[in-house]
């Protein structure tokens, strides 16, 4: 299947100018990769499936258009540039901290041509802190830490009344993460099961945030992953 018809198979129908920004996407994705490592799926079905497809589902599960999202460690991109390209009326700020994926993603969104795009170097622990805390109606992040750490990680980037979307495979439930939800102010709002056209289940979690995160988290990154909250 190309990409107009992966998108198709969830009766998603794409804009001309929607399909064009998704072809240059996979085609500059695969060029980039010869040289710096960025994924391990190369094939164009499946990146139209596993990247794009699965990056723009969870926003279809979100009753209203959000004015901003935040994307935490999104490498490649992922999934915050499918919902940027699909949302252009959300301004989407992409956090990386690796210098190799940052080079890719500036001459990404300026490939594609996204204005709503912003790009930014930093960790998010460290970031956490600062003027960018409590101040996105959504934040996303795909699967690149358990649970109970990706929460920590992310939570405190949340605004009261947002949502944190989790995404996640079928290995984890959200008792893996429930503690760890509930101490960084935030409660399961949703929980959405879905299959992809090539078989792969996805969990995605919709956390809701009730509270404001303590002011002690995010802790380090070391604390973090030595002792995740329980």
């Amino acid at each position: 299947m190309n990409i107009d018809e992966v998108f198709k198979t969830q009766k998603i129908i794409l804009s001309k100018t929607e399909l064009k920004q998704f072809s240059t996407y996979s085609t500059f994705l695969r060029e980039y990769n010869e040289k710096v490592n960025l994924t391990a799926i190369t094939d164009p079905e499946e990146i139209a499936v596993k990247h794009f497809l699965d990056s723009v589902l969870p926003l279809t599960f979100i009753a209203e258009d959000a004015e901003n999202l935040l994307d935490i460690g999104t490498g490649a991109g992922f999934p915050g540039v499918p919902m940027a390209i699909m949302n252009p009326k959300t301004r989407v700020t992409l956090l990386e901290a690796n210098g190799k994926k940052i080079a890719f993603l500036n001459e990404l969104v300026s490939r594609l041509s996204l204005p709503n795009v912003t790009v930014l170097s930093g960790r998010a622990e460290d970031l956490a802190a600062g003027p960018l805390r409590e101040s996105f109606e959504i934040v996303t992040a795909r699967a690149f830490a358990p649970f109970s750490q990706l929460v920590e990680y992310t939570m405190p980037f949340v605004s009261p009344g947002g949502n944190l979307l989790v995404m996640k495979g079928s290995s984890e439930t959200y008792e893996d993460g429930a503690s760890a939800v509930e101490a960084l102010g935030g409660d399961l709002e949703d929980f959405v099961e879905y299959t992809l056209p090539n078989g792969d289940m996805r969990r995605l979690f919709i956390i809701e945030k009730i509270s404001k995160t303590p002011r002690k988290y995010p802790r380090s990154n070391a604390l973090i992953k030595k002792s995740p909250l329980k």
